[in-house]
């Protein structure tokens, strides 16, 4: 029985260095691969943008109106605020392209000297955010908000609707910069790129970059002008390579 059960525990002891053994070895399966000892690491840093038209314009617009009472200005500002909100929708903007920013009622004071202040009166704001996916429509809509009663307006600010795919030029861009500059590294030292061991991207995606361009406009226009010009989005890439003979 004392044979058997030492037997037992030797198995034991066994197994659980086996399984100790076959852990550590699954863990430096994540680690870096191992560099040849004739080889070495190169690390190099590209960013490169890409450019298009913006096809949509964000914007805010809104009514501000003042009254003796809070009640009276609320009432006013919500009354010109649907014929607005009317405009907006006649202009052919999407339910899902309209949203309330905001809604306000503030105090308006006098000041005088050694005096508190006094309430004369009070203002009342709403603003809405909108989006224009028909640019070339962007005038127009800008014409019918002020012709409704906005007297606030905001903007525009352009972007890309779908920047996906421009972001993907600029990241392509960026690696054959790398790569570029890889292979001038290894050309100098004697060597050549062996392979690619890494890829991240440095530093997230850049916000986009409004480039403005001078656009000729119809001296007949009675439409507000409107320059889109160019929306430029870039990617910084950090890349490692392996240099050899």
């Amino acid at each position: 029985m004392l044979r058997i059960a030492a037997t037992r525990l030797l198995l034991a002891a066994s197994l659980a260095a086996g399984s100790l053994a076959m852990t550590s070895a699954h863990a430096r399966t994540g680690d870096p691969p191992a560099v040849p000892a004739d080889g070495t690491l190169l690390s190099v840093s590209a960013r490169a943008e890409a450019s298009r038209v913006p096809d949509v314009a964000s914007l805010s617009t809104g009514v501000v109106t003042q009254a003796a009472d809070a009640n009276a200005a609320l009432k006013a500002n919500s009354a010109q605020m649907a014929k607005v909100v009317a405009a907006i929708r006649a202009a052919g903007i999407a339910e899902r392209d309209i949203q309330t920013s905001g809604i306000s009622v503030h105090p308006q004071y006098r000041y005088g000297d050694n005096q508190p202040p006094t309430i004369t009166g009070y203002q009342a704001s709403n603003t809405v955010s909108i989006k224009v996916r028909d640019i070339a429509r962007l005038g127009e809509v800008l014409d019918a908000l002020v012709a409704s009663g906005a007297n606030q307006v905001n903007g525009p600010s352009f972007e890309i609707d779908r920047p996906e795919a421009v972001y993907d030029e600029a990241r392509r861009d960026a690696l054959e910069l790398a790569r570029a500059r890889a292979e001038m590294y290894a050309k100098s030292l004697g060597m050549r790129v062996r392979r690619i061991v890494s890829i991240s991207e440095g530093g997230g995606l850049q916000p986009p970059v409004p480039m403005m361009k001078a656009m000729a406009m119809d001296a007949r226009m009675e439409s507000a002008p409107v320059a889109p010009g160019e929306t430029t989005l870039s990617a910084s890439l950090d890349v490692v390579f392996e240099l050899g003979n």
